[in-house]
């Protein structure tokens, strides 16, 4: 019978996933001939045999590939046939320039917490095992191809057993790059902070050391896949206050690790949906409705908050650490401050913070601190983009040259491209210190040599005082590139487009509502509506801008929002509201002085002061210690209303301006009537996205435009994101918004990316 012979060609995520060993055995099983090899760019596959037989391996290649494994796109094309035997896995050819999608870090898989609980398993209790399925690799992975040698683990050599796993196609760990056991990989090891160096409990006993610290109200430090967390017992109230005042984070809710799902829904209204995201192998932290059972956590953990952040165990680690206590389980680092990644580095900065240290020896080349998602009409509305999820790409519409992006200033991330895809590094934090920048800095360093790109352009925001925006503009001198300065709301607009595979030709009604953007005219942005599509944007709308006094100053104190807000809308500052009231009186005068007489005032037209000025006149918050607080708050009061809210129309001609003085009037009459909160709350988020869909179909009459893209971090706000959606679709509008990105600012470097891309076409 003839032979033929076909070379196919894979490109996606197809390495660390075990889809070489995937393809070995579908070969065999089918009796063919050939090879598969990883390349820099992808993995490469020739395989012989008959023309029956040929024709059902590409189906199943196509049909059956690894859980984890996600291809992007498969070309095949015949070659001589060579009539050789037998099929192989070879040796992985590096090619100069070229690159190709690397997974993320990924939980442990059943199989092998099956091994580590098995008393008869040669990895019983061992916090480091894995297996194609699971376990780290953007965090361990320094360049590819992706072979063990361009690992951390290159420091440990397989063992004899190891090795034989590792070389035999039949087993789980064929060819798993990070395997590893008892006797050849990584060790893990505690030491009170206090105790001296040389006082530590090694493996097991190391566990139960962490273990009964955390149990008897310690705040430990503990090293993970991408970096330190400080961990406390979630039930404990003393020893959550205990790490907020040493952490200095004070009020911003924290994230906790419960045991399982049942632990899950002991605590909140779980979704179907809900579990199938939290129970993923990505492991995000899920944001979720708390329920009335009364059994939660300490209050202290997310005080003023409707939901819980909860994640499940996602590496071996913290299986054997959580036992039945669910952990509450923060960044390890200080507020505002990147997470320590190294054990040196870890005992320099957190020592102050931590009664202990549970910690090991396998490196971390990146850091990565965990992912944070919603969820909104059944998918994932992504809040915090990171462990899991990175640096999984999105694809564009076109293919532009090298491009840099580098984010804005709080929630940094950037983003380079290679080819159609468009590659965010992990969430890098706030560009306020050195440290930040630093790691900022490492996190292109390791995307430029993972994908092999060197930059033609770099985008960055407009804002002058942005440290990112500085930091582009003495690149782009010192490499002798292209800058591209983007507006802040066009590049989320942008952002949200890119996911969606719009193209240079489409154009939306983009909703860019946030807390801060710097504007073409050189005042503060934030409540945008916009004509654009990549290549350039027309401000069609806006909400009718206040004297915001003092700055970022209005920002921590809520109640100067409001009274701006009040100033500009003609309302008297009585002393019966409750944001006059918050206001210490000297500072009272002086800010009306200032308003008055427009000093150091800067024109705002920001939605994210407008909830902060509504969360201040409905007394539900006064002062701020993170970011969005009183939004958050402001939405927690109003929990799932649906009221008929307020007055929404909007008045005038183009550009639209939204006035927020009949909305201030009615919430002030609410209040003198005695409307719980509750209900005002909810009338207000009603209102505004009546608002919304008014000005949508405004605009819609004018350009004749039916698509509306919501982007900026008003829209983390699923209460007021339903509301606008449902009646937006209601109109006859298509909907976009955010699945990949994150609506924040952590989504603006890939919106840089797409504008640049087409100023550069």
């Amino acid at each position: 019978m003839d032979r033929i012979r076909r070379q196919i060609v894979v490109r996606g995520i197809v390495q660390g996933v075990g889809f070489r060993p995937f393809v070995y055995r579908i070969a065999s099983e089918l009796g063919l001939a050939g090879f598969v090899i990883n390349r820099s760019d992808a993995v490469r596959i020739e395989v012989e045999g008959t023309a029956e037989g040929v024709a059902e391996f590409e189906r199943k290649l196509r049909g059956e590939a690894p859980p984890l494994a996600v291809i992007l796109e498969i070309s095949a094309a015949p070659i001589p046939a060579q009539s050789e035997a037998g099929f192989r896995i070879a040796a992985s050819e590096t090619e100069a320039g070229a690159s190709t999608p690397i997974p993320p870090d990924i939980a442990t898989c059943d199989d092998c917490l099956r091994e580590m609980f098995d008393p008869h398993d040669r990895r019983y209790l061992y916090p480091f095992l894995n297996c194609t399925n699971c376990g780290p690799r953007f965090t361990i992975i320094r360049a590819v191809p992706y072979d063990r040698p361009a690992t951390t683990m290159v420091d440990f050599p397989m063992c004899e057993e190891c090795a034989h796993e590792y070389h035999d196609p039949a087993n789980r760990r064929f060819h798993a790059q990070p395997t590893a056991c008892p006797r050849c990989g990584p060790r893990v090891w505690f030491r009170a902070t206090s105790a001296p160096r040389s006082e530590v409990a090694l493996g097991a006993k190391a566990i139960d050391a962490c273990r009964a610290a955390l149990a008897g109200g310690e705040v430990i430090a503990i090293k993970g896949i991408g970096g330190f967390h400080l961990a406390c017992d979630a039930g404990n109230a003393s020893a959550v206050r205990l790490l907020r005042e040493r952490k200095g984070r004070h009020d911003k809710p924290l994230a906790i690790m419960v045991p399982n799902v049942t632990a899950a829904r002991r605590w909140t209204n779980i979704s179907t949906t809900e579990e199938a995201v939290l129970s993923s192998p990505r492991r995000p932290i899920v944001l979720l409705r708390k329920n009335d059972s009364g059994d939660g956590p300490a209050e202290e953990v997310a005080p003023g908050q409707a939901h819980l952040g909860l994640m499940l165990p996602y590496a071996p680690l913290h299986h054997l650490l959580i036992g039945d206590r669910p952990l509450v389980m923060t960044s390890g680092n200080l507020s505002e401050e990147p997470i320590a990644r190294d054990n040196k580095e870890a005992i320099e900065r957190l020592s102050r913070l931590a009664d202990g240290f549970l910690m090991h020896d396998r490196g971390i080349h990146a850091v990565c601190d965990d992912s944070v998602v919603r969820v909104f009409r059944g998918a994932e509305l992504p809040i915090r983009r990171a462990r899991g999820y990175t640096p999984f790409p999105v694809v564009l519409d076109t293919e532009p040259r090298p491009i840099l992006a580098v984010g804005g200033e709080l929630k940094a991330t950037l983003c380079v491209t290679k080819g159609s895809n468009a590659y965010l590094s992990q969430h890098i934090g706030d560009m306020a210190n050195l440290e930040t920048m630093q790691a900022f800095e490492c996190a292109l360093q390791h995307l430029g040599s993972l994908f092999r790109t060197a930059p033609t352009t770099v985008a960055c925001d407009l804002h002058p005082g942005y440290l990112s925006t500085q930091w582009a503009h003495r690149y782009a001198q010192a490499k002798k590139t292209s800058l591209v300065p983007v507006q802040h709301h066009h590049a989320h607009i942008a952002s949200v487009m890119a996911e969606h595979g719009l193209t240079n030709d489409d154009r939306v009604i983009g909703v860019a509502w946030d807390g801060t953007g710097y504007g073409t005219d050189g005042t503060i942005w934030g409540g945008e509506f916009l004509v654009a599509g990549y290549g350039d944007f027309e401000r069609v709308g806006y909400l009718r801008p206040i004297p915001l006094p003092g700055g970022d100053a209005a920002i921590k104190r809520p109640y100067r929002s409001a009274l701006a807000h009040l100033f500009a809308a003609g309302v008297e500052w009585s002393p019966d509201l409750p944001c006059v009231t918050a206001c210490p009186p000297e500072e009272l005068r002086i800010l009306r002085h200032q308003i008055e007489r427009d000093l150091n005032c800067v024109p705002c037209t920001s939605m994210g002061r407008l909830f902060d000025a509504l969360a201040s006149l409905t007394g539900i918050c006064q002062n701020a210690s993170y970011e969005a607080q009183p939004a958050m708050e402001l939405e927690a009061r109003a929990g799932s209303s649906s009221s008929s809210g307020y007055d929404s129309a909007v008045d005038g001609d183009f550009p639209l301006i939204l006035d927020p003085k009949r909305l201030l009037e009615s919430v002030i009459a609410d209040l003198r009537a005695g409307r719980e909160h509750e209900a005002i709350a909810g009338k207000i988020h009603t209102t505004v996205a009546g608002w919304l869909t008014n000005a949508c179909c405004r605009i819609r009459d004018r350009r004749g435009l039916d698509s509306v893209a919501l982007s900026g971090g008003t829209f983390q706000n699923v209460l007021l994101l339903e509301q606008a959606v449902a009646r937006l679709e209601k109109e006859g509008f298509r909907v976009l918004v955010h699945r990949l990105v994150p609506p924040n600012d952590g989504g603006l470097a890939l919106g840089q990316v797409a504008i640049a891309a087409a100023r550069n076409a």
